[in-house]
């Protein structure tokens, strides 16, 4: 077994994952382990691990040859393709046990799980043998010295206490804090619900609208009413107004206009304008927020704007030159710069005078058919959407196209993933 006696968890998350032939499979997201009634040392089962696809897999701590400070390697590559679903009797190390409350045996204190060791058995077993936990000291609940004990020194938790007892979530979000909003979305998928809702009460509105947007539309709802109206807003505010406007066009019609009245008129009119337009059309694929210019921006202007990392590649793709007002709806639309044309001009040059002029405008009622076939002609990422009177109304983007073109259910791993059915391994 592998070239390390003593794992702690935490620092398992985002390992990659190859087979023997040193083939990718995946990343480690959790360890699974199973919790006793007693205080022997709880039996690690195995590791979650995401493959590229992001559907999470169970594979049995069996299976894995070696496990080193940069990568897990399993004695096959041919794996359970099986969706992981956790079972009653077991905890989700990362997810469940981190922030869990413990005493110490010796001395009743109290104290917080900050991560937990695992260590090979001589039956090639795994065991979670060591915990390490952080005391709060003082009235004002200062952070203690992180202390590691074994497992037999603390009392507690059990399976019953996790999915019962409250708990803090310093510890989960330190480790979500290192993954890109997609995949912490799919973490908190395979979290209970209990620990789904303590997560989300604690992230801040930013970083949720972030990881809301990555949610199958199932789990948006049930996230948006746990929140409650005023944080669920909040939410909605600091979401994409396109992303905002798919999930308000998902609720019953008087919580859509009772969420859109608690926010503040400049998020939700941009939201409310593409409400009026049909889900499978341009103005309801599009974003209302693209980078405009006016005629006299310089090319230095424009690249500054593409360079912001909270706009995505495809939106960053191509600039719209228009008349002002610059907030969509615009003055008269004048034509569009690729972001390559942009980067074989001088800095100091206007953009307009390296504007595409003749490039086809989407009409907002264009059909969902009509849009595919218009990013296929132009082999683009971006297009604009421009209304009858000459103004532009917002940018569709390929993503977004994508995500109305992909199959139901694609975000929980539907059928554009392997063919491999439930239970069937194969190579990864």
């Amino acid at each position: 077994m592998g070239s390390v006696s003593r794992v702690f968890v935490a620092q398992l998350v985002g390992l990659p994952v190859f087979g023997p032939d040193g083939e990718s499979i995946g990343k480690i997201r959790d360890v699974v382990a199973a919790l006793r009634t007693d205080r022997q040392s709880p039996r690690v089962l195995g590791a979650v691990v995401e493959l590229a696809t992001r559907r999470r897999i169970f594979v049995p701590m069996l299976r894995v040859t070696s496990i080193d400070t940069n990568a897990v390697t399993l004695a096959t590559g041919s794996v359970n393709l099986r969706r992981f679903h956790q079972r009653p009797n077991e905890v989700l190390v990362v997810g469940q046990l981190l922030d869990a409350r413990v005493q110490i045996a010796a001395t009743d204190a109290t104290a917080v799980v900050v991560d937990a060791a695992m260590e090979p058995t001589r039956t090639r077993d795994w065991v979670l043998g060591r915990v390490a936990i952080q005391r709060r000291t003082g009235r004002l609940g200062r952070r203690g010295p992180i202390q590691v004990l074994h497992w037999e020194e603390v009392r507690g938790p059990g399976v019953i206490e996790l999915s019962s007892v409250p708990q803090g979530t310093d510890k989960l979000l330190a480790v979500f804090d290192t993954m890109r909003a997609a995949d912490v979305a799919a973490a908190l998928r395979e979290l209970p619900a209990k620990r789904r809702y303590e997560v989300a009460d604690s992230l801040d509105d930013e970083r949720l609208a972030d990881v809301f947007e990555e949610l199958p539309e199932a789990d948006q709802k049930e996230l948006l009413a746990h929140l409650g109206e005023e944080r669920a807003a909040d939410i909605l505010e600091a979401m994409d107004p396109d992303d905002a406007a798919d999930l308000l066009g998902e609720l019953p019609e008087i919580d859509q206009d009772r969420l859109l009245e608690l926010m503040e008129s400049e998020e939700s009119d941009p939201v409310r304008r593409l409400l009026a337009y049909s889900a499978d059309t341009a103005g309801g694929l599009m974003t209302p927020e693209p980078i405009v210019l006016s005629p006299d921006a310089t090319i230095a202007e424009a690249l500054a704007l593409v360079r912001n990392p909270d706009i995505t590649p495809a939106l960053a793709s191509m600039v719209f030159v228009c008349r002002p007002p610059s907030a969509t709806p615009t003055g008269r639309y004048i034509g569009c710069v690729h972001l390559q044309r942009l980067l074989r001009e001088p800095p100091s040059e206007l953009v307009a005078g390296a504007v595409d002029a003749e490039l086809a405008r989407l009409p907002p009622d264009a059909s969902l058919t009509d849009v595919t076939r218009y990013f296929a002609a132009y082999d683009l990422v971006c297009g604009p959407v421009v209304d009858d009177t000459d103004h532009l109304v917002g940018a569709v983007t390929v993503d977004d196209v994508l995500d109305h073109l992909l199959p139901a259910g694609w975000r929980e791993g539907g059928p554009w993933e392997p063919a491999a059915a439930e239970g069937e391994t194969a190579n990864a």
